[in-house]
């Protein structure tokens, strides 16, 4: 019976790490679409949402809320922070699935520490830009980070 348990969080483990994986290349991806839209087609995307009442009042808060981070993204270092920390983000995160996959036992605890240093700057960088996303991103990275660290402990049972 402890065996099927063991297969099951072994499955589950497989999984998150297959969408940490799918994670990480969408963040490749979409950092290179950042790196490389004009500001021009985002100034239009925001524009668009607003006019056509998708987000409801086009001169209430979820307007302006949207509108305002346009405006910081297009003309802040937010473009360039998004640009690198995606880029970053993505390849480690490449980086360390290939080798959770592989059960390469070194990569759990620096899988683990990395991780962590990604969820102390993702709030870190939430504080101070009120982000909403990046809390959700964090949240995300711990439950990661406890399937890592329950692998492992497996794995070292294991051998």
């Amino acid at each position: 019976m402890a065996e099927a348990k063991t297969s099951a969080t072994e499955k589950f483990f497989r999984v998150a790490i297959a969408l940490k994986g799918l994670d990480g290349g969408l963040q490749v991806v979409g950092a290179l679409i950042l790196a490389f839209i004009p500001a021009s087609t985002v100034s239009g995307f925001t524009h668009a949402v607003i006019t056509r009442d998708l987000l409801g009042d086009p001169s209430g808060t979820l307007a302006r809320h949207l509108e305002s981070a346009t405006e910081n993204f297009l003309h802040g270092d937010t473009k360039t922070f998004a640009v690198v920390y995606l880029l970053a983000h993505g390849l480690i995160k490449l980086a360390l699935v290939w080798a959770l996959a592989r059960k390469i036992v070194r990569a759990y605890p620096v899988a683990a520490l990395v991780l962590a240093a990604f969820v102390a700057y993702e709030i870190f960088r939430a504080v101070h830009t009120h982000s909403i996303a990046l809390p959700f991103f964090a949240a995300l990275d711990v439950v990661i980070i406890v399937l890592v660290l329950r692998e492992y402990r497996q794995l070292r049972r294991e051998r």
